[in-house]
């Protein structure tokens, strides 16, 4: 009997099952509110330098004296080339001269000019407060907050290899209970932090946190689902990170300043930490681990609440030792990570995965980041931004079924990458059209990372898929950290960032055409097996040992 069997015995998609996977998809809703969080925390209001020409400065928002304000603001802020103030640059002194309506609109360049001495003043319209506006990151230091958000997904990296090898040491729930009290907790510190250093420190201990939860909520999620219903969860649990950039955009238009904002995603995560203690470990896990009789608990704790009491008894030690046979000799296995580029077929694999991963995570958080630069309201394209996973994953999702695995991977990057690319030739003032573009490519892009999770777990042979898709995650959170980095170079050509985000996913794109199509083939279980390939073993192990036939080859192999 398999394990698959042993599920099937004790309830199959029962009660158990339906209770587990929703309470584990819960945290996964906000794990987006903490991967994107900076596009609302960290958002760069207008601002322009404080003015010190003139004493008792009381020009905010609550000032009514409009006219005022504007001649002031002229007199004292140069303007750049499009006519607006200048962010970065104040007047030495007062030019009352601009007040004529006859003056000529001059900028900064021809009269006497400073950097802003004294600060800065923010449009608080939109965002009360934002960590910009709490330690002025802006002008010399705007670098910052880019370099806050690469930070975060170091942090997620560095989750992934040091939660995903203690998983596998100290077992899911109790890695996923952890995970949920260290997201708590330091995103709530994230949110009285005192200064810039300290929000970054708890910001990457929060990236962290993130990833033991999506690496344990997805292992206990598929541990414990009939093989033939793992499709549909592992839709759920897609679909439901799609509807947590639902939540953090309603979110962040109710909540407008940064702390409580922070608060708000981070609080949730205490009580995923008190009724984390309910979750059931994996019985496969236990399993290799050596403890039979707590899997056996567990099996029979599952067969009770799908009200299978009676054959959750009749179960043994015995039963579940050699179901899970393949589990406990697979965890004996002595496969490294060597064994990723051993056999040229592997390495090609490896190689072009490593650019699929990569440049998909990479144009993905390169355009997820960017909200504040397509001029409409943030939080309507935050919304956009989030509805285009739900049909842009379901067309991918039937591309993968029947067209198959390689079109669909090559022709989601490819077209992420044209969108991407086309918005360099389309003006700043057709904003709709710009939108419309961004949100496509993030599509594609959303598309793209569905069909790498199942395409790299049937290309890579089973003895080393887990150590497969460990390393080409690692690239997608080197991609994500990357990303935020390139916004820079907007400094020397504003539309640098767009050619680099565009060309990433076409020259990957074409990478994936090197791949075997692994559509309605069977799994390679072995590094010699070929994907996409139906594998024929050797004539002799297809015989019985003490037929005449073998007995004929192996006469036939001594005389050789």
């Amino acid at each position: 009997m398999t394990f698959a069997e042993l599920l099937e015995q004790v309830g199959s998609m029962g009660r158990f099952q339906i209770i587990h996977v929703t309470l584990l998809v819960l945290p996964i809703l906000l794990m987006a509110s903490h991967n994107i969080l900076q596009n609302f925390t960290a958002a760069t209001p207008g601002h322009h330098c404080h003015i010190a020409i003139v004493a008792n400065y009381t020009c905010d928002d609550n000032f009514t004296d409009v006219l005022y304000c504007q001649e002031l603001l002229r007199i004292s802020i140069p303007v750049d080339g499009n006519q607006q103030p200048e962010k970065c640059l104040r007047f030495i002194s007062a030019q009352w001269q601009l007040l004529d309506p006859n003056a000529t609109t001059t900028n900064g360049t021809e009269m006497d000019t400073e950097s802003c001495m004294d600060g800065w003043i923010y449009d608080k319209s939109v965002f009360t407060s934002t960590i910009i506006t709490e330690w002025d990151l802006v002008c010399g230091s705007r670098t910052l907050k880019q370099m806050a958000q690469s930070i975060y997904m170091a942090g997620v990296l560095v989750g992934a290899i040091v939660f995903g090898s203690l998983s596998d040491k100290f077992g899911r729930k109790s890695l996923l209970i952890w995970s949920c009290l260290q997201m708590a907790i330091t995103g709530s510190c994230a949110a009285f932090s005192s200064n810039f250093t300290m929000y970054c420190v708890f910001r990457f201990l929060t990236g962290m946190a993130l990833s033991g939860i999506n690496l344990n909520c997805a292992s206990l999620s598929v541990e414990w689902t009939p093989t033939k219903l793992r499709a549909a969860v592992g839709m759920v649990i897609g679909y439901s990170y799609s509807i947590g950039q639902f939540i953090l955009a309603g979110l962040a238009y109710v909540i407008p300043d940064w702390r409580w904002l922070q608060l708000a995603v981070s609080v949730p995560y205490f009580i995923f930490f008190f009724y984390g203690w309910w979750f059931t470990e994996s019985a496969r896990w236990l399993a290799t681990a050596g403890k039979l009789n707590q899997a056996l608990k567990e099996m029979q704790k599952v067969a009770r609440i799908n009200g299978r009491k009676e054959e959750g008894d009749k179960l043994s030690i015995e039963d579940l030792r050699a179901s899970l046979q393949k589990e406990m000799s697979s965890a004996k296995s002595t496969h490294t990570a060597a064994d990723l580029v051993r056999t040229q077929s592997v390495r090609r694999i490896s190689c072009c995965l490593c650019f699929v991963w990569f440049s998909t995570s990479f144009a993905y958080y390169g355009l997820a980041m960017d909200l504040q630069n397509f001029g409409v309201s943030i939080y309507l394209i935050q919304v956009v931004y989030g509805a285009v996973d739900i049909p842009a994953k379901l067309i991918g999702f039937f591309m993968i079924s029947f067209i198959g695995r390689r079109v669909t991977q090559a022709s989601a990057l490819i077209l992420a990458g044209l969108a991407i690319l086309a918005n360099i030739f389309v003006p700043q003032d057709l904003q709709t059209l710009r939108t419309l573009l961004a949100v496509f490519g993030k599509g594609c892009l959303a598309a793209s990372f569905n069909c790498a999770f199942l395409y790299t777990g049937e290309l890579y042979p089973t003895v080393i898929r887990q150590t497969g898709m460990g390393f080409v995650n690692t690239l997608a959170r080197v991609g994500g950290i990357v990303a935020p980095l390139v916004q820079m170079t907007s400094e020397h050509l504003p539309s640098l960032p767009l050619i680099i985000y565009g060309a990433a996913p076409i020259v990957s794109g074409i990478t994936t055409c090197f791949l075997p199509e692994t559509r309605n083939m069977p799994l390679p279980d072995t590094i010699e097996d070929k994907p996409g390939k139906l594998y024929t073993p050797p004539l002799a192990s297809l015989v019985d040992n003490t037929s005449p036939l073998a007995s004929t080859l192996r006469v036939k192999k001594k005389a050789l």
